[in-house]
């Protein structure tokens, strides 16, 4: 059993002993934490907090759990069940909320289940108040409502909202999808995609939808991480069917993998790619991602005359550089696409129909479209360590030997070189340094990432 405690929420295998994974009592401590917190931070007049869910097993376990927790904490709820991560998000300033809980632990297996923790604004907590309720936790620090000010639930579906918020985006063309006459194949995973996906096909005027895996049962038919190695039985349909895009969701909906009509995979990290392209040839401006992401999103901005830059990996951190370089979109490499036009969140939905816009109005393959762009590849890797060698300092000796690159050290070394990265980061919970390296071939990506680890390896003997 396992239990992950970070300031970005708290997952862990359903069951177990008390602390060993997300059990009935460590949930009500954590959300009794997070109230605690809101209640001392919340920045608007509201009382209410919203809670949605994905269609894991464990999901309507935790949402009476949770639910009954915050309004012994003397919170108003707005439960709108089924949902995924960005229809929750909106949901939270649509309601006027002071919070928000996402049941959900994305692409991790069934086991799995998290505590996804939102501000009024529908984003994630930012590092100073996840620490803070983490910090109540551990203390138990919590006062419960007394019987006059117990809060109340109600029930709402807010798919039809954020479907609409999403057509109504100036840069979603709804006739040129219907004059495309598009047949497009989807891979649900069996969890809250499967309601929502098809649904907003429909409204986007999609002519036929090829259903893979849409009853949200939550009984993953494969492991639920949209990598290329997990989607083969999309591929398959992909050749077996007149489909001119594929497109797989994980659980919560918020990462979106594209597979060309040939059954080839897109490539996670060229969604974000694609429909930067497409948004910034109507609407030039900067980009971010995370300094993990492809190389291949700085092109495409710089071809637009542009600035990108990078953040630190992180949803908030990609988000904060966001809003402080006024981006019009960015996002992370895993199929994560931000728009703030929309909202400042992961969002499948917004990235489906801003690529089919993009798809119909450049009346292309979606393979002809992916070999427009830039061809790089990643390679990740780690270097195991011992647990007394001090990482902090071996990457600083890293950082001096490469000095004569552009080195960035917000988030681990990122070294650039002219035609390759390397990105070296720590890990939180284990001694291992991850190592991820792009370059224009997957050998040179790997050359390059196993030249870095032979000087850590070095530096630690």
């Amino acid at each position: 059993m396992a239990l992950i405690k970070s300031i970005s929420g708290i997952r862990g295998t359903i069951g177990g002993r008390v602390g060993e994974g997300l059990n009935p009592l460590d949930t009500v401590k954590f959300v009794s934490a997070y109230a605690s917190v809101m209640r001392n931070r919340r920045n608007n007049d509201s009382n209410t907090i919203v809670v949605g869910r994905d269609a894991r097993i464990s999901g309507k376990m935790m949402e009476h759990l949770v639910v009954g927790t915050l309004m012994g904490m003397g919170f108003d709820v707005v439960n709108i069940g089924l949902a995924t991560t960005p229809t929750t998000e909106i949901a939270v300033t649509m309601e006027n909320a002071c919070g928000g809980i996402i049941l959900t632990a994305s692409h991790n297996p069934r086991q799995w289940n998290a505590l996804k923790l939102l501000n009024e604004d529908g984003e994630f907590l930012n590092a100073e108040e996840g620490q803070e309720v983490l910090k109540i936790a551990e203390a138990e620090d919590f006062s419960y409502a007394d019987i006059d000010h117990v809060g109340s639930v109600r029930e709402k579906d807010y798919t039809d909202q954020h479907i609409q918020a999403v057509l109504d985006l100036d840069l979603v063309d709804v006739e040129a999808i219907k004059k495309a006459n598009f047949e497009v194949a989807i891979d649900c995973v069996n969890s809250v995609g499967g309601l929502v996906i098809p649904r907003l096909l429909k409204a986007l005027g999609v002519n036929k939808v090829n259903e893979l895996y849409c009853t949200p049962n939550g009984d993953f038919p494969h492991n639920p991480e949209p990598l290329p190695e997990h989607l083969k039985d999309i591929s398959v349909m992909m050749k077996t069917t007149t489909s001119d895009v594929g497109f797989v969701v994980d659980p919560d909906v918020d990462r979106l993998a594209v597979i060309c009509e040939n059954g080839d995979m897109f490539g996670e990290e060229y969604t974000l790619v694609a429909v930067a392209d497409y948004v910034l040839k109507h609407t030039p401006g900067n980009t971010v991602s995370n300094l993990s992401s492809s190389r291949a999103l700085r092109d495409v901005t710089r071809k637009y005359g542009c600035e990108y830059n990078a953040a630190a990996v992180g949803e908030v951190n990609v988000t904060t550089k966001m809003k402080a370089t006024n981006a019009v979109i960015g996002g992370e490499g895993n199929g994560g696409v931000i728009y703030p036009a929309s909202h400042y969140g992961r969002d499948a939905l917004v990235g489906i129909a801003l690529f089919l816009t993009y798809l119909a109005n450049e009346k292309k393959k979606v393979s002809e479209i992916r070999a427009s762009y830039p061809q790089y590849f990643i390679a990740k890797q780690k270097v195991e360590l011992t647990p007394n060698i001090d990482v902090d300092a071996i990457l600083g000796t890293v950082k001096d030997k490469y000095s004569q690159y552009d080195v960035t050290d917000i988030d681990g070394i990122k070294i650039d070189f002219p035609d390759k990265w390397v990105h070296l980061r720590k890990s939180n919970t284990e001694p291992i340094i991850r190592v991820y390296s792009e370059a224009h071939t997957m050998q040179e990506a790997e050359q390059i990432g196993a030249q870095i680890m032979s000087v850590i390896k070095e530096l630690a003997n």
